[in-house]
């Protein structure tokens, strides 16, 4: 008796890629625009400069004696960014 065979787990395929210019289409940051930092594929989610900023507070260390408060931009679900313009490496290999 044979083993069912499977098929490999594949990556998922999204609407936008690292560079892209995004808007953001709904959510508490509908408006908003910027550039996808950082996709996360395992939570479908994005990073986009300058959106969904939030505040980490960080630990007294060496490089601040007082501890600090950094911001920095929070993840959003990809259905809710819309892709404005691709990025430089989209339209290269479309050129291509």
């Amino acid at each position: 008796m044979s083993k069912p065979t499977s098929k490999p787990a594949t990556k998922p395929k999204f609407h936008v890629r690292r560079g892209d210019t995004v808007e953001v289409i709904s959510g508490n940051h509908k408006g908003s625009s910027g550039k996808i930092l950082q996709v996360i594929p395992s939570k479908s989610q994005v990073i986009v400069e300058g959106v969904r900023m939030i505040k980490k507070h960080l630990r007294k260390s060496q490089e601040h004696p007082q501890g600090t408060i950094a911001e920095r931009e929070g993840p959003i679900h990809i259905s809710n960014v819309k892709l404005i313009e691709a990025g430089a490496k989209a339209k290269a290999a479309k050129a291509a």
